[in-house]
């Protein structure tokens, strides 16, 4: 109809105000390009993936990923050195330290090797996600995870499966950088809070099920074998991250338009983006306060995952240690976690009262902590621990949300991935080690657990100060700046919608 009015040579010129009607009706995108912009950073009604089936699945990836992490520490595949009596009475070594006769110093390392691969790894893919598709990168990473893996369960001696656990740590990576985001896009507004602690859930969660896992493998087939088990379970997610449809992430549109009409785009220029990435994420106190705060509360608690068992079996003699410490994580993780995102979603989902919530839980959960370890009753320690670890682990939904929600949605993935370096060399990668060393010096390990439970006090300062700093949620700021860039480019955007649904849905919403 449009075309033949075009062309009517009786078309009458336009009138003053039609012409001023007509330029206000071009300046506006029209209802097509507002439904492909909107839709290309949502995942399409016609894909088989809908918001709780892609939580469900990052969930269960997350937990594989924490299950080799606690099989690792777990005393069944960690195992310990030989000892030997002043008679001369010797007995063999198990597991991991028996087999490549380590110190704790060196078993510390060996908790941390991974980390190294993924504080490498992890600003590289987040970077990467600004012009590759992140559902590839994600299954190239958990391709790198499950081949390494598999060499663990191959290592000879200490170098060898050092190696094979930085490398583990390259391909986790990709997946952890850039699943918090495609959670965050598409959670409901009321409940991203509770989807964030849902898939955080994951991390007690999964080390709990590695104690016991790797303690029961380890037992009855090998420490070998519990490695070899994780590739198998983790090789079809790795499939599926080449085979599945690509989603997009909120903000990162515009980029990917520019990037594939610019193929002869220089290496210079992504380095360039990346440092002013850095700079604007480094220069936001509020994002720089809460990572802080989170490298003090990961210092002590990737200690307790490495440690916790071995320093129960010594102070309270635990005979199942492992089940034990696996019990009391899972249950107070999954139920303090979850807790964590539903009051603060109760509370109004703000970065001030994230904060709130943050100084007070971690303050009270280290006192109920270093209460535990002052009791002589294994009884009244689980006790005590138990309540610590609730109130603990209901931090974990809302430091990652106030990492999302302080930054622009184009910075989210460098977010996550500069906040997750910075927790580990700065936290958990130290940590371990550095308790070893503390444990050889003094050979006490109530007083060693009490020296790394402290720190937490400090955590809970940092994030205190975070209450009173002017912060503003920014999720939305980039939505307009992505809707003119869709608007005024040639090329379709990544999520192809289908023409003829577009325009039925355009029909129907006609008068």
């Amino acid at each position: 109809m449009a075309q033949n009015e075009i062309h009517d040579p009786e078309i009458k010129p336009q009138t003053s105000s039609q012409s001023a009607e007509t330029n206000n009706t071009k300046s506006k995108p029209s209802s097509l390009e507002t439904q492909m912009s909107t839709t290309s950073t949502m995942i399409p009604t016609t894909s088989w993936f809908t918001p709780k089936r892609l939580l469900a699945l990052f969930c269960v990836i997350n937990l594989l990923n924490y299950v080799d992490r606690g099989a690792i520490a777990s005393n069944g595949v960690n195992g310990s050195r030989g000892t030997c009596t002043e008679g001369g009475t010797c007995t063999s070594g198990t597991g991991i330290q028996g087999d490549f006769n380590l110190n704790n110093f060196e078993d510390g390392v060996l908790s941390s090797a991974f980390m190294v691969g993924l504080l490498v790894a992890s600003p590289i893919f987040a970077s990467l996600a600004k012009s590759v598709n992140p559902f590839r990168l994600i299954g190239v990473g958990l391709s790198v995870w499950t081949v390494a893996s598999l060499c663990c369960g191959f290592s000879f001696n200490f170098w060898s499966i050092s190696v094979s656990r930085m490398l583990v740590g390259v391909g986790e990576a990709s997946f952890i950088s850039l699943a918090a985001p495609f959670i965050d896009d598409n959670a409901p507004v009321s409940q991203k809070t509770a989807w964030l602690a849902i898939f955080y859930m994951c991390i007690p969660t999964g080390y709990a099920i590695g104690y016991v896992y790797g303690g029961l493998v380890g037992s009855y087939i090998g420490w070998r074998s519990a490695f070899w088990i994780e590739s198998v379970l983790m090789l079809p997610f790795a499939i599926a991250g080449f085979v599945m449809k690509p989603l997009q992430l909120k903000g990162e549109h515009s980029t990917l338009v520019l990037i594939s009409c610019k193929n002869s785009a220089k290496m210079y220029d992504q380095f360039s983006r990346f440092f002013n990435d850095m700079k604007e994420l480094l220069g936001d106190k509020v994002y720089v306060v809460n990572v802080l705060g989170y490298i003090a509360y990961n210092f002590v608690l990737g200690a307790y995952s490495y440690w916790g068992p071995k320093a129960g079996y010594n102070i309270y003699h635990m005979t199942d240690a492992d089940l034990i410490f696996g019990g009391i994580t899972i249950v107070c993780g999954i139920l303090g976690t979850i807790a964590g995102g539903l009051v603060l979603d109760f509370m109004s989902n703000t970065l001030p009262n994230a904060f709130k919530l943050l100084s007070i839980t971690t303050f009270i959960g280290a006192a109920f902590c270093f209460g535990a370890f002052l009791f002589r009753s294994m009884y009244g320690f689980l006790v005590l621990f138990a309540i610590g670890e609730l109130l603990v682990f209901a931090t974990q939904g809302p430091v990652n949300y106030v990492s999302l929600h302080c930054v622009k949605p184009s910075l989210r993935p460098l977010s996550m991935a500069i906040s997750t370096v910075a927790i580990h060399i700065f936290g958990d990668v130290p940590s371990s080690p550095l308790v070893g060393v503390l444990q050889d010096c003094i050979n006490n390990w109530r007083t060693t657990a009490l020296i790394l439970t402290s720190i937490l006090f400090p955590a809970a300062g940092i994030w205190f100060i975070g209450i009173f700093l002017h912060s503003v949620d920014i999720f939305n700021e980039d939505d307009e700046q992505q809707e003119s860039n869709v608007e005024g480019s040639s090329t379709m955007p990544l999520l192809q919608v289908n023409a003829g649904e577009i325009s039925t849905s355009t029909r129907s919403q006609e008068p």
